[in-house]
């Protein structure tokens, strides 16, 4: 066989065996499940898994004794108005119907203090005691007064003439009433007057608290000479405050005294109401100061602090659904939802988008009215989602 002869029987060769393949490839294909085929098989799975376990791990079944326990309460969602609010910048300060400014209104000598910074403080009871001589010779001029009027008195009209008993009994109510206007109480003057002691008469005397409340001033020492006027003790009841809302005068036609307000402090809203507007510009922002009252409980706010306002103005014609913020979760991916009744015991997980949060509420979208959701125990359910959700996956 020549070399032309052998170099074309190579090439028969060469296509036989490589026809023979692809045959043998296309044989077994067939055999083979398809791309599609594999897909499918894949989703079918994937779909058993969803409506089976799935739809067992995003469904809470409870008991009538579990429901009863945890305390669920289920609501059909309503259309509701939505309050319309302007915001305004404002700033804590103290609730001056409610704080006093203790003082003295003679001269005297700080002798002891009864109270300091922080102190709870009841009415009635004793902050600093002073000592003065001017209140000494107020004593004792009250000590003779005192004597002199028993004396005529027990006398009568019958032995002295009206004249004296009347300049007496004028002359006895001057000096109680001196007594008083220097700083004793009514209490202190009548031990005084009882007693009948001059040695009580050294010009000491204590002032005590005109109200309940916290110290939040004591700025003075023991031994200081005290001229009147001068403050030795601040004391407030903070259990409610007041803010000073900054609004803009071409919304001041829409505030009313009574109207809802909220401020926003470290990230949570606290309600109150409008119980003032001023009737002057402030000359420095050009702004109308709007008075709030805010209740205070656990002390978290203080004067001076700087917080948002929203007053409300009254109501729009938008209607829109609203749930406690209690009822409505972070979902495991961090989006909002609530649980959804399919029928009593049976609770189902929905995602819902807030759009706006209100104290104590949300307003939310997603969702259509009428639709049962819960709106307490909402934390309950969701635990126990979690729990199955895990009990479901190690299995």
């Amino acid at each position: 066989m020549n070399t032309k002869n052998h170099k074309l029987y190579l090439l028969l060769l060469a296509l036989m065996y490589s026809t023979t393949g692809l045959a043998s490839g296309d044989h077994d294909h067939e055999n083979e499940p398809t791309i599609a085929q594999t897909e499918h098989a894949d989703h079918d799975d994937a779909d058993t898994d969803e409506h089976g376990h799935g739809e067992e791990e995003n469904t809470v079944h409870l008991s009538d004794e579990q429901r009863q326990a945890a305390g669920i309460e289920v609501e059909a969602l309503e259309l509701h108005p939505l309050a319309e609010e302007i915001e305004a910048p404002g700033e804590v300060s103290l609730n001056a119907y409610a704080t006093s400014q203790i003082t003295p209104r003679i001269e005297a000598q700080v002798v002891k203090r009864f109270a300091r910074l922080g102190d709870d403080i009841t009415e009635g009871q004793p902050l600093v005691m002073l000592s003065s001589a001017t209140m000494a010779e107020a004593q004792g001029a009250l000590l003779i007064a005192a004597k002199e009027w028993h004396r005529v008195k027990k006398l009568g009209k019958q032995v002295v003439s009206e004249q004296r008993h009347l300049e007496s009994r004028v002359a006895y109510q001057q000096a109680y009433s001196r007594l008083l206007a220097y700083g004793m109480t009514e209490k202190q003057a009548n031990q005084l007057v009882n007693n009948s002691a001059i040695g009580k008469a050294d010009g000491s005397f204590t002032i005590m608290s005109p109200q309940n409340g916290t110290v939040i001033r004591d700025d003075f020492i023991i031994g200081q000479m005290a001229q009147p006027g001068d403050l030795l003790f601040e004391i407030t009841d903070e259990s409610t405050i007041w803010v000073e809302a900054r609004v803009n005068p071409g919304l001041m036609r829409q505030v009313h005294v009574g109207a809802p307000a909220r401020i926003l402090s470290s990230g949570k809203w606290i309600s109150g109401k409008v119980i003032q507007i001023h009737h002057a510009l402030d000359e420095v922002t050009r702004t109308m100061a709007v008075r709030l009252e805010i209740p205070n409980p656990g002390d978290h706010l203080h004067p001076g602090q700087f917080v948002t306002t929203r007053i409300e103005t009254g109501q729009s014609d938008q209607t829109v659904l609203s749930l406690p913020t209690d009822a409505i979760m972070r979902s495991p991916d961090g989006d909002w939802q609530v649980f959804v009744e399919k029928e009593p015991g049976e609770y189902e997980p929905v995602e819902v988008e807030v759009i706006r949060q209100i104290p104590g509420l949300a307003v939310i979208d997603g969702l259509a009215p009428g639709t049962r959701v819960v709106i307490k125990g909402a934390f309950f359910i969701q635990s126990e989602l979690a729990k199955s959700s895990f009990e479901v996956h190690n299995h």
